[in-house]
């Protein structure tokens, strides 16, 4: 495996890299953009319209579980490492992610989680998305080429990937700190979810930490003295086990991917988190201020 890289890079770094012609076997660009269907915005098609030069459009929905109900759900090793292997991506090759969000940053640490889970430390976050791309002045392109297929050996790290299961035990035995990286509306139960058979609310002992919150007002990630701060404000003791949750296991990867810049590499994500939860528990289990009550 590639050795780990420094997980947040700044726009002018990979500017500097496209312009050396770098992109290639050993240095891939993956927009992993992806939005809910009542945005209208359509990730693929903005993608073929305007896109970094050089990078590959990986689709969460495509390389996921598709058996299983829930949204995006992690694929299994085998379909990961054809999927990315069929983006001339290598276990020796450096992966850049980004997203087209206005954040500035949404989906792209959820696929820079995938790549870590998977064994592949050498994985980096673009650092404002390609809303500072654009700020910059920075090229676009519409022109896709098919990269060369390379062989991909993926390896899951079963140990970050948490259950239904594993969130109602502890629950009971209190031995974790769970983050919910929904926005507080949704988390309180007062702002509708945005999927129509999931009510809002969150589940007990969890914490809520907004993932806008990692983010400053251009949309790139705060430094390591402000997730300190924010880590610690919200009462999360990073030297305790942690796991996150938020909707459907993706912004909740912005609360790892903070930990991670500081030095804690081992928090769990609940890969289902609250579109699965919400549909499980009991009544009971479901914390919310808002009208509407699970039956």
């Amino acid at each position: 495996m590639a050795a780990p890289v420094t997980p947040v890079v700044s726009a002018q770094w990979l500017a500097k890299a496209v312009i050396s012609k770098l992109v290639g076997p050993k240095l891939r660009i993956l927009d992993s953009s992806w939005y809910l269907p009542k945005t209208n915005r359509v990730a693929r098609e903005e993608f073929n319209q305007k896109h970094i030069p050089g990078a590959s459009f990986f689709d969460i929905d495509d390389c996921c579980d598709k058996s299983s109900q829930y949204d995006h759900m992690l694929p299994t090793s085998s379909d990961f490492s054809r999927y990315v292997g069929d983006l001339g991506i290598g276990n020796d090759t450096h992966v850049v992610v980004y997203d087209t969000s206005d954040f500035g940053s949404y989906t792209a640490p959820r696929l820079w989680w995938m790549f870590r889970v998977f064994g592949h430390g050498s994985v980096s976050v673009l650092d404002g998305g390609l809303k500072n791309w654009l700020a910059e002045g920075h090229p676009v392109t519409s022109d896709c080429s098919k990269p060369e297929r390379r062989d991909f050996q993926a390896e899951l790290n079963q140990s970050w990937v948490k259950s239904f299961e594993d969130v109602m035990e502890n629950i009971k035995t209190k031995k974790v700190q769970v983050v919910d990286s929904r926005s507080s509306g949704r988390f309180q139960g007062t702002e509708p979810e945005p999927r129509e058979d999931v009510l809002p609310g969150h589940f007990p002992e969890t914490i809520n930490m907004p993932f806008t919150s990692f983010l400053d007002s251009t949309g790139k990630h705060h430094g390591p003295e402000t997730l300190a701060q924010l880590f610690k404000e919200a009462g999360v003791d990073l030297k305790k086990p942690l796991w996150a949750s938020c909707g459907s296991g993706v912004t909740a990867c912005h609360v790892i991917l903070a930990a991670y810049r500081l030095g804690y590499s081992g928090v769990g994500l609940y890969d289902g988190s609250w579109g699965e939860f919400f549909k499980r528990a009991p009544p009971e289990y479901i914390i919310s201020e808002g009208e509407g009550k699970k039956e």
